[in-house]
């Protein structure tokens, strides 16, 4: 075996193909959806923390063995392509608004401090003094150090330059002869049969005076949750909302969700200018975790990274090259798409 083609030319297809070369093989990549997929919407939070979740035990593993792998990735990529990714590790802050938020939040610090994930629990004092912008009804929260950020369209963009004509734009209604990686996102389903299902987000961006915020800013509001996510150049992106439908309308309803509950935190972005909204959808599976492994001798599948594509970029990349080359990494047991069989 010498040549791969992996069908999906999103973050975690393109990044697939980058460390298959890696390994000494040439790759093809079919990209048929161009901006089309989740990541173009993504607002690149790398957040072990801030995604952990009751009953995802095998899931967070993964999670927080990708975060360990991103400041390498992000270097290396970034050297190899010339390319700033906007890599931030700065940090991130959970902010609750009100006392029933507060309490919400303590029972998921509780349990992310028992997966020894650390949190540091500030009253709104020392909140105020990571980011003065936030809200005085701000009832308290804490500081997620090893929650970062990183901007995927530079990531993209950045894979696409160091691939170079390895990529190439083309729609795909079949397989091609094997070897074959299948990282098409929603697109997965039609060509392997695995259950990956859209999951639509509306994702704004603001943008205004740069330096207003400092860190990612995860939000509890009256029950709702949003995630400011700051750029150096004053862009802060806001999201996401969560809905079972695979339409791309954007609702007046689902745009004052989001802005009411990102200024009930931080009054100041009323001020900024809104220069996008963006509807997406997540590829998803029944447990909202990945599918990673083969489906055949000459065939793998790499998708339904839900919420998460993003954080999981480093890890699904090198384990499923890996496995390519014949590696099988025990990390890939819980995501085998024999689970849906």
């Amino acid at each position: 075996m010498s040549h791969v083609t992996v069908v999906g030319g999103g973050i975690i297809g393109l990044s697939v193909a980058w460390r298959v070369v890696h390994h000494g093989l040439s790759v093809t990549v079919l990209d048929s959806g161009g901006d089309e997929g989740a990541w173009y919407a993504a607002a690149g939070m790398i957040a072990p923390a801030g995604e952990t979740a009751f009953g995802q035990e095998p899931l967070q593993e993964l999670m927080l063995e990708s975060a360990r792998r991103w400041p390498a990735f992000a270097a290396e990529l970034s050297q190899e392509a010339g390319h700033d990714l906007r890599f931030d590790a700065t940090g991130a802050v959970d902010v609750a608004l009100t006392g029933d938020d507060l309490a919400e939040a303590r029972r998921l610090w509780a349990y992310r401090e028992l997966r020894d994930l650390k949190v540091q629990p500030l009253p709104p004092s020392e909140l105020r003094a990571l980011e003065p912008a936030l809200s005085p009804r701000v009832r308290g929260g804490a500081f997620l150090p090893d929650d970062w950020q990183v901007d995927p369209r530079r990531v993209v963009a950045a894979l696409r330059a160091v691939l170079g004509a390895a990529v190439t734009s083309r729609r795909v209604a079949s397989l091609p002869e094997g070897p074959v990686v299948v990282a098409a996102g929603l697109g997965t389903a039609e060509l392997t049969g695995l259950p990956v299902r859209p999951v639509k987000g509306l994702v704004l961006r603001l943008r205004g005076e740069p330096g207003v915020l400092r860190h990612v800013v995860n939000g509890y509001v009256d029950g709702r949750h949003v995630y400011l996510v700051p750029r150096s150049d004053g862009e802060v992106v806001v999201g996401a909302t969560q809905e079972e439908r695979a339409d791309f309308t954007v609702t007046a309803g689902s745009v004052l969700e989001l802005l009411r509950s990102a200024t009930d935190l931080v009054p100041e972005l009323a001020e900024f200018e809104l220069t996008e909204t963006v509807v997406r959808h997540r590829p998803s599976t029944p447990d909202n975790a990945p599918v990673l492994g083969r489906l055949g001798p000459d065939l793998v599948v790499a998708a339904g990274h839900h919420r998460n594509g993003v954080l999981l970029t480093p890890v699904t990349a090198d384990l499923i090259a890996g496995l390519v080359v014949g590696r099988v990494d025990p990390l890939l047991a819980a995501f085998s798409p024999g689970r849906f069989a």
